[in-house]
């Protein structure tokens, strides 16, 4: 008993001595996967860094939704407007200390939206608090 008491104790100092930044990911990697998420035009990506709930404003869709009726909204809009590029134009922090992304989203059939998701910190881990989709 006290054998295989000796591997977790050892395995818990281990990990309780990680710096709390290599245990939960920063808001730069978040927002690179992010805009990768967009990119692609995955929403399944894009849901992972979804809190409980998510403000969208998209075309047709304007709210507060829940993390699956987000990824289902934002399935819908991928859908209808095919990914051709996403290009980053200013990232920067808001008041509150929350980082943003602005940038423009091309289509394949031509058109484009200016972007813009607002990253907040809840516990510990980031998630998108807010993601806008504008026709230009």
């Amino acid at each position: 008993m006290k054998k295989l008491n000796f591997p977790i104790l050892l395995i818990v100092l281990i990990i309780s001595t990680f710096p709390s930044s290599m245990i939960v990911a920063n808001y730069s990697d978040i927002s690179e996967e992010v805009t990768q998420a967009i990119r692609t035009g995955s929403s399944r990506d894009l849901a992972r860094y979804f809190g409980s709930n998510v403000d969208l404003a998209i075309p047709g869709n304007d709210g507060t939704y829940s993390k699956a009726q987000a990824e289902l909204i934002m399935r819908n809009f991928f859908s209808d407007n095919r990914p051709e590029s996403f290009e980053v134009n200013h990232k920067g922090t808001s008041r509150d200390g929350s980082p943003y992304v602005i940038g423009v989203y091309y289509t394949t059939d031509n058109k484009s939206y200016r972007t813009y998701f607002l990253i907040k910190k809840l516990s510990d881990n980031y998630f998108i608090h807010h993601l806008q989709f504008e026709l230009q």
